[in-house]
This record gives C-alpha cells, sequence and structure tokens, in this order.
C-alpha cells in the first residue's frame, strides 16, 4: 500500500533548559564507559536478505548500489523501519538496489556492524549514536534523520510507592548502566534532591541495573518496586499490575525527546548518497504513512516483529505503547545535544565534541521535494 504524503507542518525547537527531563541524555554517558546501548534487549543479532526488489526506483532510476544493508531493532520505537520494511516502502524507492536487514538487541553492537561494514543504515537510539561518533572522533557515522520521539516512562507498584515523593528507599530497575533511561533515571532523581552513586546505583533510591526481557520477571517476584524503561516493557509492566508514575515526555519542552535516530557510515554517504536520498525519502514516507493510517501501521509493525522476533505483541501491551510513541522526521537535535550535556552534568561523560554529527541535507531535499521546512541541526551540522 502506498504511503500517504506527507502533510508539510512546523515545529518549535525544544529548549535546553529542563534539566531531569534530560536524563535521556545521559545514555550518552555511559559513552566514557562503552556501556551504552538504545533501549534494547540484548546484544545478539540476526541478518535477512529481502525479497528480490522491482527493476528500478520509484522515479525509474537504477541506483549506485547493488545491495543497502539496513540495521534496526526489533522494537515499537524503530516502528518506522519496521512498517517500511514490512509495507516494501522503502523497496519500493529503492527499486533494483537489493535490501539486505539485520536486527540488533543492543546500540553497541549495531555500532560495531556499521564500523566493520555489516550495516550502511540503522535506527538507533541517540547514546549509541554519540557514542559512536564521539570514540571514533567523528569519523565513523552521521546522523541524517529523525524517527521517533517519547515511548519511556517510569512505572511503579502502587503498592509500595503512592507517588514521585515515595521513591526513597525503593530500587528501581533501568535497561543498562549508562544507557539512556539509566541516565535519565539518575538526572531525575538528582534533581529531586536524591543522592545516588551513578556507577553503583546505590544511594536515596536504588537504581538498578536489569535487562528488559528480564524486568517482568523482577517486578513479578518483588526484586524491584518499579521501572524507568521504554515501551514496550513499560506496558508489559502495566499489564502485571504496575501504574505509570510519570511519563518522560512531561519532563521535556513540546514534550518531545529523540528516542531513535537515522545513522548511516560516513564512507557509504560518500559513495552512494542516491541511495542514502532513496533511503531516508522511504523514511518519510512511512512516517506519512504511520500518520494517516495508524491502526494499519501498528498492525503492520506487530506483524514485522513476529518476523524479526518469533513473536508478536499481545494487544493489551502493543496498544498503549504505540500510542505513546510519536514518529517524526526531525531529529530533534537541540534534545540530543541536552542529552549529551546532562550526561557530563552527570558526571558519566566527559564533553563530547559533537560538532558535525548531523548531516541534514539528504533529508532536506527530500522535505523540500514535499513543500515542507528544513529541520534544524542545533549548529551541529558543521565542524
Amino acid at each position: 500500500m502506498a504511503p500517504n504524503p506527507a502533510i508539510p507542518h512546523t515545529r518549535k525547537q525544544p529548549g535546553f533548559g529542563r534539566t531531569r527531563r534530560s536524563a535521556a541524555a545521559a545514555a550518552a554517558a555511559l559513552t566514557a564507559v562503552g556501556l551504552l546501548s538504545a533501549c534494547g534487549y540484548g546484544s545478539k543479532s540476526s541478518d535477512r536478505t529481502d525479497a528480490a526488489p522491482a527493476a528500478a526506483t520509484a522515479s525509474g532510476t537504477k541506483l549506485s548500489a547493488d545491495t543497502v544493508k539496513i540495521g534496526y531493532f526489533p522494537n515499537l520505537t524503530h516502528g518506522t523501519a519496521l512498517v517500511g520494511i514490512k509495507d516494501g516502502i522503502f523497496q519500493k524507492e529503492l527499486g533494483a538496489t537489493r535490501i539486505k536487514t539485520q536486527t540488533f538487541n543492543a546500540g553497541p553492537a549495531e555500532i560495531e556492524a556499521l564500523n566493520a561494514g555489516s550495516i550502511d543504515i540503522g535506527w538507533i537510539g541517540p547514546s549509541p549514536a554519540i557514542n559512536g561518533y564521539t570514540k571514533s572522533n567523528g569519523q565513523s557515522l552521521k546522523i541524517i534523520g529523525g524517527s521517533a520521539s517519547g515511548g519511556v516512562k517510569l512505572v511503579v507498584n502502587p503498592d509500595r510507592i503512592k507517588s514521585l515523593d515515595d521513591l526513597k528507599g525503593k530500587k528501581i530497575a533501568t535497561p543498562q548502566l549508562g544507557n539512556t533511561q539509566d541516565v535519565a533515571l539518575l538526572n531525575y532523581l538528582a534533581g529531586k534532591g536524591y543522592k545516588v552513586d551513578a556507577q553503583s546505583g546505590a544511594g536515596d533510591v536504588s537504581v538498578v541495573r536489569t535487562d528488559n526481557k528480564v524486568t517482568p520477571d523482577a517486578y513479578k517476584s518483588g526484586s524491584i518496586d518499579g521501572a524507568w524503561v521504554p515501551e514496550p516493557t513499560a506496558s508489559k509492566l502495566v499489564t502485571l499490575g504496575a501504574k505509570e508514575l510519570l511519563n518522560e515526555k512531561s519532563l521535556w519542552p513540546d514534550g518531545k525527546f529523540v528516542i531513535t535516530n537515522i545513522i548511516v557510515s560516513q564512507k557509504f554517504l560518500k559513495e552512494h548518497p542516491d541511495v542514502v536520498e532513496a533511503v531516508l525519502r522511504g523514511s518519510v514516507n512511512t512516517n506519512a504513512f504511520i500518520k494517516a493510517d495508524p491502526a494499519r501501521a501498528k498492525a503492520d509493525a506487530n506483524a514485522q516483529l513476529k518476523i524479526d522476533a518469533g513473536s508478536s505483541l499481545d494487544p493489551a501491551v502493543l496498544d498503549p505503547a504505540w500510542q505513546d510513541i510519536e514518529f517524526l522526521d526531525d531529529p530533534l537535535a537541540g534534545t540530543l545535544q541536552a542529552e549529551a550535556d546532562h550526561a557530563v552534568t552527570a558526571g558519566l561523560l566527559k564533553k563530547p565534541g559533537l560538532n558535525g554529527i548531523y548531516d541534514l541535507t539528504l533529508l532536506d531535499k527530500v522535505l523540500g521535494q514535499q513543500g515542507r521546512p528544513a529541520v534544524a541541526d542545533a549548529g551541529l551540522g558543521t565542524k
């Protein structure tokens, strides 16, 4: 099914001032420790070559690469990739260029694959993108577009935690030391006046690093009192009796913060800009389709999850999780910078040099072709 045309819109650039919400930023933090992950579920990866493509691109022009290798997570915050692959929207734009997909369960593994040439383009969270860029001294990747905002919540056992003032002495899980949600929680707790050692998680509130796959069982056993986690883990916990205490989007100006970006190998971008442009056009068209027909897009994303991960999500988890994620083309560059700044403030990251991390030239070209305005790079588009 061909996507509906994107509807022109403008967006107020989020500010940088609110420290706690920026906890996400912290994700970048563990860049220093090398433990960053993008809301993932482990570290294994899998790959698959999609069906044979059409003879040419939508415009009828053969592109410069025979194959493009695309990486993403089998996770709802990567819904643009899930839907775009499932519905053939990327393939329509790529024409004779074959798509080879590879799925990951953690950001560091995807960055390693990009650096090794195993993937060319990837959907990934902000922390591993920052990590990959800074560790390579700005040589490995570029962020070329946005994909999703939101989808992160603090959910708690309502019998143990009645309000945000009841967190002292409680055990709150995050997916991994230094990942986006971990830093978000640390920043939030610091803003509330709680003292927590960032490395050990010990303090007025115990921050318990727990793999998202294990978190539901930890909650059922009573070994944690709540969790600051991405979807669909948050909604899974709600089905087990947890209560949503805080939605992270409430901490951000305009309620928006980056949770998923699109990155590309700088080598591939230089050698095959036409292919990168086609993928970005597919992404923009996919997001337009998601907005135009969210019910079908949700079903298609769930169907692709079953292909990639071996199982789909129950409606009780899928519906609220999908509703909380906003799919968008703007990379929300200002919030990436804010996240990095808060990671530095938390003491988990030395001030990173992010100048040049963005190259939004091709995205702006695609948007311009649809009569839409260019998006901001927050001054991080040049070194």
